[in-house]
Protein backbone atom coordinates (compact mmCIF):
# COMPACT_ATOMS: atom_id res chain seq x y z
CA UNK A 1 0.00 0.00 0.00
CA UNK A 2 1.33 4.03 -0.53
CA UNK A 3 2.20 6.28 2.09
CA UNK A 4 -0.11 8.77 0.78
CA UNK A 5 -3.23 6.17 1.98
CA UNK A 6 -5.17 7.35 4.63
CA UNK A 7 -5.00 6.09 7.84
CA UNK A 8 -7.98 5.33 9.93
CA UNK A 9 -8.42 6.55 14.28
CA UNK A 10 -11.23 4.71 15.36
CA UNK A 11 -12.00 6.04 18.42
CA UNK A 12 -11.57 10.01 18.36
CA UNK A 13 -11.58 10.90 23.08
CA UNK A 14 -8.55 12.54 24.40
CA UNK A 15 -6.02 9.80 23.02
CA UNK A 16 -7.91 9.45 20.13
CA UNK A 17 -8.22 12.72 18.99
CA UNK A 18 -4.82 13.75 19.83
CA UNK A 19 -3.61 10.83 17.83
CA UNK A 20 -5.62 11.86 14.45
CA UNK A 21 -4.52 15.10 14.98
CA UNK A 22 -0.91 14.62 15.06
CA UNK A 23 -1.11 12.78 12.28
CA UNK A 24 -2.65 15.18 10.26
CA UNK A 25 -0.30 17.86 11.59
CA UNK A 26 2.38 15.54 9.44
CA UNK A 27 0.41 15.42 6.98
CA UNK A 28 -0.70 12.11 6.88
CA UNK A 29 -4.29 12.01 5.78
CA UNK A 30 -6.94 10.60 8.71
CA UNK A 31 -10.33 8.92 8.77
CA UNK A 32 -12.00 9.14 11.87
CA UNK A 33 -14.79 7.34 13.51
CA UNK A 34 -16.90 8.14 16.76
CA UNK A 35 -20.24 8.16 17.87
CA UNK A 36 -20.31 11.57 19.15
CA UNK A 37 -21.21 14.41 16.28
CA UNK A 38 -19.07 16.57 18.53
CA UNK A 39 -16.16 15.00 18.22
CA UNK A 40 -16.58 14.25 14.45
CA UNK A 41 -17.20 17.22 13.61
CA UNK A 42 -13.71 18.58 15.70
CA UNK A 43 -11.93 15.84 13.37
CA UNK A 44 -13.62 18.13 10.01
CA UNK A 45 -12.24 21.17 11.11
CA UNK A 46 -8.57 19.84 11.80
CA UNK A 47 -8.46 18.67 8.47
CA UNK A 48 -9.90 14.69 8.62
CA UNK A 49 -12.65 13.36 7.11
CA UNK A 50 -15.28 11.51 9.77
CA UNK A 51 -17.63 8.60 9.78
CA UNK A 52 -20.13 7.13 12.40
CA UNK A 53 -19.39 3.84 11.41
CA UNK A 54 -15.90 1.56 11.99
CA UNK A 55 -16.02 -0.18 8.64
CA UNK A 56 -16.82 2.78 6.45
CA UNK A 57 -13.71 4.77 8.04
CA UNK A 58 -11.16 2.02 7.54
CA UNK A 59 -12.51 1.48 3.91
CA UNK A 60 -9.34 2.34 1.98
CA UNK A 61 -6.94 2.57 5.09
CA UNK A 62 -3.78 1.56 5.07
CA UNK A 63 -3.99 0.56 8.76
CA UNK A 64 -6.34 1.40 11.73
CA UNK A 65 -5.43 2.91 14.88
CA UNK A 66 -7.61 1.87 17.47
CA UNK A 67 -8.72 3.70 20.64
CA UNK A 68 -12.03 2.41 22.16
CA UNK A 69 -12.03 1.91 25.96
CA UNK A 70 -11.94 -1.74 26.42
CA UNK A 71 -11.69 -5.39 24.96
CA UNK A 72 -15.04 -5.71 24.60
CA UNK A 73 -15.56 -2.43 22.21
CA UNK A 74 -12.08 -3.51 20.33
CA UNK A 75 -14.01 -7.23 19.54
CA UNK A 76 -16.63 -4.81 18.01
CA UNK A 77 -14.76 -2.83 16.16
CA UNK A 78 -12.54 -5.13 14.76
CA UNK A 79 -14.69 -8.01 14.40
CA UNK A 80 -18.16 -6.77 14.06
CA UNK A 81 -21.02 -6.22 16.72
CA UNK A 82 -24.13 -4.94 14.97
CA UNK A 83 -22.28 -3.76 11.98
CA UNK A 84 -19.22 -4.85 9.83
CA UNK A 85 -15.84 -4.66 11.79
CA UNK A 86 -13.03 -3.33 10.42
CA UNK A 87 -11.48 -6.46 9.46
CA UNK A 88 -14.40 -6.93 6.46
CA UNK A 89 -13.83 -3.02 5.29
CA UNK A 90 -9.73 -2.82 5.19
CA UNK A 91 -8.22 -3.33 2.28
CA UNK A 92 -5.37 -6.03 1.67
CA UNK A 93 -1.97 -5.83 3.54
CA UNK A 94 -3.53 -3.28 5.70
CA UNK A 95 -2.17 -3.32 9.34
CA UNK A 96 -4.92 -2.72 12.67
CA UNK A 97 -2.66 -1.18 15.73
CA UNK A 98 -4.99 -1.63 18.69
CA UNK A 99 -3.64 1.12 21.30
CA UNK A 100 -7.04 -0.12 23.70
CA UNK A 101 -5.58 -1.21 27.24
CA UNK A 102 -6.91 -4.88 27.00
CA UNK A 103 -5.85 -8.05 28.70
CA UNK A 104 -3.02 -9.88 27.35
CA UNK A 105 -5.01 -12.41 26.74
CA UNK A 106 -7.04 -10.67 24.55
CA UNK A 107 -4.22 -9.03 22.68
CA UNK A 108 -3.05 -12.60 21.91
CA UNK A 109 -6.55 -14.07 20.48
CA UNK A 110 -7.22 -10.81 18.80
CA UNK A 111 -4.18 -10.79 16.97
CA UNK A 112 -4.57 -14.39 16.20
CA UNK A 113 -7.81 -13.52 14.42
CA UNK A 114 -6.43 -10.64 12.56
CA UNK A 115 -3.46 -11.85 11.55
CA UNK A 116 -5.47 -15.47 9.90
CA UNK A 117 -7.35 -12.66 7.92
CA UNK A 118 -4.18 -11.50 6.01
CA UNK A 119 -3.44 -8.09 8.07
CA UNK A 120 -0.86 -7.27 10.04
CA UNK A 121 -1.04 -6.39 13.77
CA UNK A 122 0.43 -4.98 16.37
CA UNK A 123 -0.36 -4.81 19.84
CA UNK A 124 0.52 -1.44 20.86
CA UNK A 125 -0.50 0.02 24.07
CA UNK A 126 -0.14 4.22 24.37
CA UNK A 127 1.13 5.97 27.44
CA UNK A 128 1.11 10.05 27.35
CA UNK A 129 -2.55 11.33 28.11
CA UNK A 130 -4.09 13.80 26.24
CA UNK A 131 -1.67 16.02 25.68
CA UNK A 132 0.96 13.42 24.63
CA UNK A 133 -1.33 12.56 22.10
CA UNK A 134 -1.41 15.94 20.97
CA UNK A 135 1.31 16.83 20.92
CA UNK A 136 3.10 13.87 19.01
CA UNK A 137 5.17 12.76 22.35
CA UNK A 138 3.14 9.31 23.63
CA UNK A 139 5.29 5.98 24.18
CA UNK A 140 3.77 3.46 22.55
CA UNK A 141 4.52 -0.22 23.98
CA UNK A 142 4.08 -2.07 21.26
CA UNK A 143 4.52 -6.00 20.14
CA UNK A 144 4.46 -7.75 16.59
CA UNK A 145 5.80 -8.06 13.41
CA UNK A 146 9.13 -5.86 12.74
CA UNK A 147 7.51 -5.44 9.16
CA UNK A 148 4.44 -3.89 10.36
CA UNK A 149 6.70 -1.59 12.50
CA UNK A 150 8.42 -0.50 9.59
CA UNK A 151 5.68 -0.25 7.29
CA UNK A 152 4.28 2.19 9.57
CA UNK A 153 7.57 4.77 10.32
CA UNK A 154 5.60 7.71 9.34
CA UNK A 155 2.63 7.26 11.84
CA UNK A 156 4.60 6.36 14.76
CA UNK A 157 7.07 9.39 14.70
CA UNK A 158 4.16 11.81 14.10
CA UNK A 159 2.32 10.44 17.28
CA UNK A 160 5.17 9.12 19.62
CA UNK A 161 8.36 10.27 21.46
CA UNK A 162 9.19 6.70 21.55
CA UNK A 163 8.72 3.67 20.18
CA UNK A 164 8.93 0.07 22.25
CA UNK A 165 9.51 -2.92 20.42
CA UNK A 166 9.00 -5.34 23.09
CA UNK A 167 8.71 -8.51 21.06
CA UNK A 168 7.55 -10.08 17.90
CA UNK A 169 4.79 -11.43 20.17
CA UNK A 170 1.35 -9.49 20.44
CA UNK A 171 0.35 -9.69 24.22
CA UNK A 172 3.67 -8.31 25.46
CA UNK A 173 2.74 -4.94 24.59
CA UNK A 174 -0.08 -5.66 26.36
CA UNK A 175 1.61 -7.26 29.37
CA UNK A 176 3.80 -3.86 29.52
CA UNK A 177 0.88 -1.54 29.58
CA UNK A 178 -0.38 -3.30 32.86
CA UNK A 179 2.77 -2.76 34.81
CA UNK A 180 2.62 0.74 33.29
CA UNK A 181 -0.64 0.78 34.76
CA UNK A 182 -0.30 -0.24 38.26
CA UNK A 183 2.53 2.18 38.59
CA UNK A 184 0.12 5.08 37.36
CA UNK A 185 -3.04 4.03 39.33
CA UNK A 186 -1.19 3.48 42.71
CA UNK A 187 0.90 6.46 42.09
CA UNK A 188 -2.33 8.44 41.31
CA UNK A 189 -3.98 7.52 44.84
CA UNK A 190 -1.25 7.89 46.73
CA UNK A 191 -0.83 11.42 45.19
CA UNK A 192 -4.20 12.28 46.45
CA UNK A 193 -3.98 10.28 49.84
CA UNK A 194 -0.96 12.69 50.82
CA UNK A 195 -2.32 16.08 49.77
CA UNK A 196 -5.25 15.63 51.54
CA UNK A 197 -3.59 14.46 54.85
CA UNK A 198 -0.87 17.34 54.38
CA UNK A 199 -4.67 19.72 54.28
CA UNK A 200 -5.95 17.63 56.93
CA UNK A 201 -3.07 18.14 59.51
CA UNK A 202 -3.30 21.66 58.71
CA UNK A 203 -1.19 22.95 55.72
CA UNK A 204 -1.66 24.56 52.39
CA UNK A 205 -1.96 22.43 50.06
CA UNK A 206 -0.43 24.70 47.47
CA UNK A 207 3.12 24.71 50.01
CA UNK A 208 2.15 20.98 49.73
CA UNK A 209 2.56 21.19 46.31
CA UNK A 210 5.20 22.77 45.92
CA UNK A 211 7.52 21.32 48.58
CA UNK A 212 6.69 17.81 47.41
CA UNK A 213 6.94 18.57 43.67
CA UNK A 214 11.09 19.40 45.20
CA UNK A 215 11.39 16.63 47.09
CA UNK A 216 12.25 12.81 47.08
CA UNK A 217 8.29 12.11 47.52
CA UNK A 218 7.99 13.42 43.97
CA UNK A 219 6.08 11.54 41.28
CA UNK A 220 4.69 11.92 37.59
CA UNK A 221 1.39 11.58 39.05
CA UNK A 222 1.79 13.81 41.70
CA UNK A 223 2.45 16.59 39.57
CA UNK A 224 0.48 16.17 36.83
CA UNK A 225 -2.65 15.10 38.83
CA UNK A 226 -2.50 17.32 41.97
CA UNK A 227 -2.76 20.92 40.03
CA UNK A 228 -6.32 19.65 38.93
CA UNK A 229 -7.47 19.33 42.74
CA UNK A 230 -5.86 22.33 43.34
CA UNK A 231 -7.77 24.12 41.09
CA UNK A 232 -10.73 22.10 41.44
CA UNK A 233 -10.98 21.02 37.88
CA UNK A 234 -11.86 17.72 37.44
CA UNK A 235 -12.50 17.63 33.73
CA UNK A 236 -11.48 14.40 32.65
CA UNK A 237 -8.36 13.66 31.07
CA UNK A 238 -8.23 10.14 32.15
CA UNK A 239 -11.53 9.28 34.08
CA UNK A 240 -11.81 7.26 37.10
CA UNK A 241 -13.68 4.76 35.19
CA UNK A 242 -10.47 4.12 33.44
CA UNK A 243 -8.79 2.56 36.43
CA UNK A 244 -11.55 0.75 37.66
CA UNK A 245 -10.72 -1.24 34.17
CA UNK A 246 -7.25 -1.35 34.11
CA UNK A 247 -6.05 -1.90 37.53
CA UNK A 248 -8.88 -4.85 37.11
CA UNK A 249 -6.79 -6.29 34.21
CA UNK A 250 -3.83 -5.50 36.47
CA UNK A 251 -5.95 -8.04 39.44
CA UNK A 252 -7.32 -10.45 37.27
CA UNK A 253 -4.13 -10.85 35.58
CA UNK A 254 -2.38 -11.42 38.88
CA UNK A 255 -4.88 -14.06 40.49
CA UNK A 256 -4.44 -15.81 36.83
CA UNK A 257 -0.55 -16.14 37.49
CA UNK A 258 -0.74 -16.53 41.41
CA UNK A 259 0.85 -13.05 42.16
CA UNK A 260 -0.14 -11.15 44.84
CA UNK A 261 -1.17 -7.33 44.27
CA UNK A 262 -1.92 -5.49 47.63
CA UNK A 263 -1.16 -2.22 46.53
CA UNK A 264 -2.92 -2.92 43.18
CA UNK A 265 -5.77 -3.61 44.93
CA UNK A 266 -5.72 -1.41 47.53
CA UNK A 267 -5.73 1.44 45.06
CA UNK A 268 -8.88 -0.62 43.13
CA UNK A 269 -10.90 0.11 45.45
CA UNK A 270 -10.47 3.83 46.00
CA UNK A 271 -11.50 3.97 42.18
CA UNK A 272 -14.28 1.54 42.75
CA UNK A 273 -15.37 4.07 45.49
CA UNK A 274 -14.79 7.20 43.86
CA UNK A 275 -16.97 5.72 40.64
CA UNK A 276 -19.55 4.01 43.28
CA UNK A 277 -19.99 7.46 44.35
CA UNK A 278 -20.90 8.49 40.65
CA UNK A 279 -17.24 10.30 39.97
CA UNK A 280 -16.93 7.32 37.28
CA UNK A 281 -16.66 10.13 34.37
CA UNK A 282 -14.33 12.83 36.27
CA UNK A 283 -10.89 13.08 36.08
CA UNK A 284 -8.96 10.40 38.02
CA UNK A 285 -7.55 13.40 40.58
CA UNK A 286 -10.95 12.94 41.55
CA UNK A 287 -10.33 10.06 44.21
CA UNK A 288 -9.40 13.11 46.33
CA UNK A 289 -13.40 13.79 46.68
CA UNK A 290 -12.89 10.11 48.44
CA UNK A 291 -10.50 10.75 51.13
CA UNK A 292 -11.63 14.29 51.81
CA UNK A 293 -15.22 12.83 52.20
CA UNK A 294 -14.04 9.81 54.49
CA UNK A 295 -11.79 12.00 56.53
CA UNK A 296 -14.47 15.89 56.84
CA UNK A 297 -11.40 17.59 54.86
CA UNK A 298 -12.39 20.64 52.60
CA UNK A 299 -10.34 20.30 49.00
CA UNK A 300 -9.25 23.65 47.23
CA UNK A 301 -12.09 25.25 45.47
CA UNK A 302 -9.50 26.84 42.73
CA UNK A 303 -10.14 30.19 44.15
CA UNK A 304 -13.88 29.84 44.04
CA UNK A 305 -15.77 30.87 47.20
Amino acid sequence: MASSDPVAVIGLGNMGYGTAASLLKAGIAVHGCDLSAAQRGKLETAGGKAFDDAAEAAAGCRAAFVFVVNDAQAEAVLFGGGNNGIVDALPAGAIVVNCVTVPPAFAKRAAERVIATGFGYLDAPVSGGAVGAESGQMTIMGSGAPESFDALADCFDAIAKTVYRMSETPGDGSRMKMVNQLLAGVHIVSACEALTLGIKSGLDPNVVFDVISNSAGNSWMFGNRIPHVLANDYTSKSAIDIFVKDLGIVLETGKDIRFPLPLAAAAHQMFLAASGAGLGGEDDSAVAKIYAANSNTKLPDGGNS
